[in-house]
């Protein structure tokens, strides 16, 4: 397999990057202004980034409740998987299996060495084996691309934002001295507009990665209306769900290959995916480039 880069995805991280530092820079000073402590948002800042570089995964598929499993449990899977890493020249990430439903996969992991690739049961039952072959590509795809690392510190900013939102509430809802306190005000509406902000563009490069990663999928199988029927198949099958069901798996969305939407959120206002139209349309135009017209 020839791997072409992706450069669209690498100036969107690019940009997307400083633009998240430049937000992040802005809010760090307005702190400092108000009088938050200077080694108190040093030690928030590099602790939770920290923490999401070497438990990130741990924690995705504790939220999830997926289990790393053993070759000896799904030994086709394990084939599958082996050999779209050899084609994908990547190393054989670890393998986790979430019940659920909901069909559907994802990938998580700081590095191509430490990625792990989780797929649901019912996937495995809905789809074919070209068809599973082609999503999990995809999930190997976001491993190559390298973008997982970059969506969870992207998400960084947001996690401060959004902490010190929470903490302001709960003060102001049980009497603390933000109510009287004018920079307090200030703060949090500043964290109000850094979230948003920072929510806006995690979301933007979000969605173009999910393009990339149908792309990296195509070029892995060489094989574009494998994904297209899968895609088309996990929809339909998730529509037919009942909301219920997929609520208790909404909160793994921003990883999954499809979202499942319960309808009941504003999550539906924030989708972290494409419409599913567009990315059948980008893997229409993959396959007419590999068949060479």
């Amino acid at each position: 397999m020839e791997w072409k880069r992706d450069w669209g995805l690498t100036a969107r991280v690019w940009f997307t990057g400083l633009l998240l530092l430049l937000v992040y820079l802005v809010f760090m000073t307005i702190l400092l202004a108000f009088g938050v402590g200077y080694w108190f948002i040093i030690v928030i800042a590099v602790g939770m980034a920290l923490f999401q570089y070497f438990f990130s995964d741990k924690m995705v598929l504790w939220s999830t409740g997926a289990r790393v499993i053993e070759p000896d449990e799904y030994p086709e899977l394990h084939r599958t998987v082996e050999k779209l890493c050899k084609e994908a020249d990547l190393p054989v990430p670890r393998i986790a299996i979430m019940q659920s439903p909901v069909p559907n996969a994802f990938a998580t992991g700081r590095s191509p060495k430490h990625a792990v690739v989780a797929c649901t049961d019912s996937i495995m039952r809905l789809l074919t084996r070209d068809e599973l072959e082609a999503v999990l590509a995809h999930e190997l795809a976001h491993v190559k691309n390298r973008d997982i690392l970059t969506m969870t510190f992207a998400s960084l900013i947001a996690m401060i934002a959004s902490m010190i939102m929470q903490s302001f509430f709960f003060s102001a809802l049980f009497g603390g001295n933000n109510r009287e306190n004018g920079g307090g005000i200030i703060i949090w509406v500043v964290a109000i507009i850094v979230y948003a902000i920072s929510t806006l563009l995690i979301l933007a490069l979000s969605r173009y990665r999910e393009f990339a990663a149908d792309r990296g999928s195509a070029l892995i199988t060489r094989n574009p209306r494998a994904l297209i029927s899968a895609l088309n198949k996990i929809s339909g099958r998730i529509d037919a769900i009942p909301p219920e069901a997929k609520a208790k798996v909404e909160g793994a969305n921003a990883f999954f290959i499809i979202p499942a939407l319960s309808g009941s959120t504003i999550m539906e206002l924030f989708s972290t995916h494409p419409p599913l139209e567009k990315r059948i349309a980008n893997l229409e135009k993959v396959e007419a480039e590999l068949r060479g017209y």
